[in-house]
């Protein structure tokens, strides 16, 4: 391992019926809140109406900032930070999943910064103060809500980049499973592909002695494989929700990836894809990280199969280490098919048109990848098997 320094401050409040603690969350001193959401299911949904009577009923007076997309743009991010500085607002309140709270935490840093966020994101800038923030979780996907990470899209450019600081950290973050009641199926699964690729994206790293680490990414995605399936043939159920739920937050909270540095390659390449096209983060994983590992299989051929072995159960009597991996990382794939989740490019009409261009946006800070450092061919033919 690494030496390293593990630092989290969020407050994690789990469970059933714990909005009833957000008034008592709210630091003192905070007058106005902003509510930011996405599209408006939480108003269909009830949970507007129970946030925004919670607070006004404690003396915060609330504002609403709606229309956070599911890749959330440079344009939401600025108007929201204007719109925080012109109503003296002093407190975040992000309610909806990892998008509403990626753009929350870049309107929070670019609320005290004179120009425009992109600085920020582009690392041009680094923030020196934020407004502070709380997250409300309603998708249990990208466990935003318990780190400092953000990924903003500049749809004039088709940039997409992560970014973060320790001002981006929630204060605190509201977990309850019945909040995810009303997630379609469409968006649980894409909800489980997104965690799973987090941890993957933690298992393939470079360091040698890892062994506790290891058996933790293992156990987590053990539960989420074991869970998916029920979860998403009763879309109502508190024990899988809250499974899925605390799944989604530890598979991104730095517990798991404490000693290394996780790979990061993989989501690299989505980002490129989806600031071309705008599909779904989690939908271009699930088609991109089968031949991310495909491409990387022969790198470190054991880690591979101890995930085989270890995770799909994979019988390597009679194989070789490469059939086993191979096998594992098929049968991968077949997991995520049967769930609902896309094999290939062209499920979202994605051609080989763009390739190139989606390329030179991936590698334009050069190569990256720290389990296998990818070069302009490597991250290509990905793409190329990914159509």
């Amino acid at each position: 391992m690494e030496n390293f320094t593990f630092y989290n401050p969020t407050k994690l409040v789990f469970g059933r019926g714990q909005l009833e603690s957000l008034p008592k969350l709210i630091p003192d001193g905070v007058k106005n809140v902003l509510i930011v959401f996405g599209g408006g299911s939480i108003k269909r949904n009830g949970i507007h109406s129970n946030v925004t009577k919670k607070l006004q009923n404690n003396g915060y007076e609330t504002f609403d900032f709606g229309g956070v997309e599911p890749n959330p743009r440079l344009a939401t991010v600025n108007k929201g930070a204007q719109f925080c500085k012109d109503n003296n607002i002093d407190f975040l309140l992000a309610v909806g999943g990892g998008s509403v709270i990626d753009a929350t935490k870049t309107i929070a840093s670019a609320a005290k910064y004179d120009g425009d966020a992109w600085d920020l994101v582009t690392k041009k800038a680094q923030p020196e103060d934020a407004l502070p923030l709380g997250t409300v979780l309603t998708l249990a996907a990208t466990g935003s809500e318990m780190n400092a990470g953000a990924v903003i899209t500049n749809w004039e450019t088709n940039e997409k980049y992560g970014w973060g600081s320790p001002f981006s950290y929630p204060q605190f973050s509201i977990l309850d499973p019945v909040h995810t009641y009303s997630v379609p199926k469409d968006q649980t699964v894409y909800g489980i592909v997104d965690m799973m690729s987090h941890i993957f994206e933690q298992y393939f790293h470079p360091e040698t002695n890892a062994p506790a680490q290891d058996r933790m990414c293992e156990g987590v995605l053990k539960a989420i494989i074991g869970t998916a399936p029920k979860l998403l043939n009763n879309l109502e159920s508190y024990e899988h929700r809250e499974t899925i739920m605390y799944s989604g937050t530890i598979a991104l909270n730095g517990m798991l990836q404490m000693g290394y540095r996780g790979d990061w390659a993989t989501h690299n390449i989505e980002h490129a894809v989806s600031a071309v096209y705008d599909i779904p983060h989690a939908g271009g994983l699930a088609i991109l990280f089968p031949n991310w590992m495909r491409h990387n299989v022969d790198v470190q051929t054991d880690r591979f199969k101890q995930l085989a072995v270890r995770v799909f159960g994979v019988d390597p009597e009679g194989k070789n280490d490469r059939e086993v991996a191979l096998e594992g990382i098929d049968r991968l794939q077949q997991f995520w098919t049967s769930l609902g989740a896309p094999t290939k490019l062209a499920d979202y009409d994605i051609d080989g048109s763009q390739i190139d261009f989606m390329v030179d946006r991936a590698m334009k800070n050069g190569s990256f990848g720290n389990f296998k450092p990818l070069e302009h061919e490597d991250v290509k033919t990905i793409l190329e098997m990914s159509l």
